[in-house]
């Protein structure tokens, strides 16, 4: 539960309760305001572009105020304020900092940035860096909902849990998600604002969670959970901490290393910890091995995927924006000075997922996913450890001894070139348009292979039957194809039955 005395919420219960309902009675949820604002509007809102949002709110009701408050951030009449969040009484909300008098004219402006989120959530945080009109972040600024945290949101899976831990929990985006499928949340912060927000946003959604002050692990110390997930202050740098939201105060990536050494300590048996994740690309390493370095000795099951890669230039510009730090020509150099003697020559990001399986010979396998997935990633997730569990249950015989089935809506590329004699193939790409989407190149015994798994036949069947249409020994073929066998299973292109 909420330590009410430690973190209390912005407003007390009364509060809360009253300003539910002013949220609730005007509509004040993503579909309303969709609804509200059309297509075209809502459209142009994600852009930050408001001028469509502000013509279709002119009337000011209830609705069309908190859209303009807090949304488009807008100063708004005190009279429409007053009304838009009433049964809440204005001078409450004044002292919560819901809202405050604008500081250029009469009227009332957004305190905090009070976001709907999914379908009926609503989340408290500061006012975003985009409606700052380019002031400064402070260094305890806690972030909404944006694409990191929706990002992690959808790759956890949702099984029912009985304790779940959202580490660095900012607002409490995880911990919303998290609460759905768990007994019990707990979320840690280093930052009392942030648990203060989080509290809030646990109250005005009608949960309960558990909230720690501490710095990610420490103050979970000796305690256990089914499944932790954390968007941590992963920011690559020399170690300064201006911003808690992004900087750890670890160096370089040292803090998602830390992460995956803490798993073994805090999951369950079974237990899984997800996280998103900055690491380095250093030149004459191989990041491959140095994110598997993390896991190494963890006694974990770990897949780690490279969605996205920034050389350090672009990634300095984009956390100096990201801050409203502007331009800031020193500070940038001396970041790019610290990539550079560091030999680091990018910055990847991606997603670690650590389970506690108890294998003697885990498996950590680290590789790039940067084609569309079909959602939610969690579900996909959870596939790619039960293949990986099959896999492991067998031996050569036991996967010979199977039946599978090619996956639905496999496609076939070929590329071809022309010459004297007609068009010839080059390369034959088997690629999945649903789940993961991987892509496959094939010769064309493997495109046979692929092609005759209809679930009738065990495989041992398909590659006598293969080895007799194009005359090359059996044993020979069999032995080629286990290991082309257990990559096509692992990334769910043939299926077992």
């Amino acid at each position: 539960m909420t330590d009410d005395t430690a973190f209390p919420a912005l407003l007390d219960a009364t509060g809360i309760d009253q300003l539910r309902t002013a949220l609730t009675s005007a509509g004040f949820t993503s579909t309303g305001i969709a609804q509200r604002l059309g297509p075209s509007a809502t459209a142009a809102v994600s852009r930050n572009d408001y001028r469509a949002a502000l013509r279709v709110t002119a009337d000011g009701d209830p609705l069309a105020t908190l859209i303009r408050l807090f949304v488009c951030a807008q100063t708004e009449p005190v009279d429409a304020v007053t009304a838009a969040l009433a049964p809440l009484p204005l001078a409450e909300a004044l002292t919560a900092g819901l809202v405050e008098p604008a500081p250029d004219g009469p009227g009332l402006r957004q305190g905090v940035d009070l976001e709907p989120y999914g379908d009926a959530w609503w989340v408290i945080s500061d006012v975003p860096a985009h409606l700052r009109a380019g002031r400064p972040l402070a260094a305890d600024h806690v972030l909404g909902a944006g694409g990191s945290s929706t990002t992690l949101a959808g790759a956890v899976p949702r099984r029912p849990v009985g304790a779940a831990l959202d580490l660095g929990t900012g607002c409490g985006v995880q911990a919303l998600h998290l609460a759905e499928h768990a007994t019990r949340v707990t979320a840690t912060d280093l930052s009392v604002r942030a648990l203060r927000f989080a509290a809030t946003t646990a109250a005005l959604n009608g949960q309960q969670w558990e909230l720690l002050h501490g710095d990610l692990t420490a103050p979970v110390t000796d305690r256990r959970f089914d499944l932790v997930v954390s968007n941590p202050p992963f920011v690559v740098g020399p170690g300064t901490a201006t911003h808690v939201y992004r900087d750890s105060g670890r160096v370089g990536d040292g803090v998602c290393a830390e992460l995956a050494a803490a798993a073994d300590g805090l999951l369950t048996d079974g237990g899984m910890m997800l996280y998103l994740a900055n690491w380095m690309h250093v030149a004459g390493e191989d990041w491959t091995e140095r994110v598997a370095g993390w896991i190494a000795g963890t006694g974990m099951d770990g897949w780690v995927i490279q969605r996205e890669v920034a050389d350090p230039v672009a990634y300095v510009n984009l956390w100096l924006a990201d801050a409203s730090e502007g331009p800031d020509a020193h500070r940038a150099a001396a970041w790019l000075d610290w990539f550079d003697a560091q030999k680091v020559e990018a910055i990847g990001f991606g997603l670690v997922a650590l389970r506690r399986a108890g294998h003697d010979d885990p498996l950590v396998r680290v590789e790039e996913l940067r084609q569309p997935v079909t959602p939610p990633l969690g579900e996909r997730i959870d596939e790619w450890f039960a293949r990986q569990d099959w896999l492991r249950d067998r031996d050569s015989d036991g996967l010979l001894a199977a039946r599978y089935r090619a996956a639905t809506g496999l496609r076939l590329q070929q590329e071809a070139s022309i010459g004297d004699d007609g068009w010839a193939v080059d390369r034959q790409i088997v690629t999945m348009t649903d789940g993961l989407r991987w892509s496959e190149e094939v010769d064309p015994l493997v495109l046979a292979l692929i092609g005759g798994c209809d679930g009738q036949v065990a495989m041992r069947g398909q590659l006598a039957l293969l080895a007799a249409a194009h005359d090359v020994p059996e044993a020979e073929l069999t032995e080629a194809a286990l290991p082309i066998l257990t990559r096509l299973v692992e990334r769910g292109i043939l299926q077992p039955v």
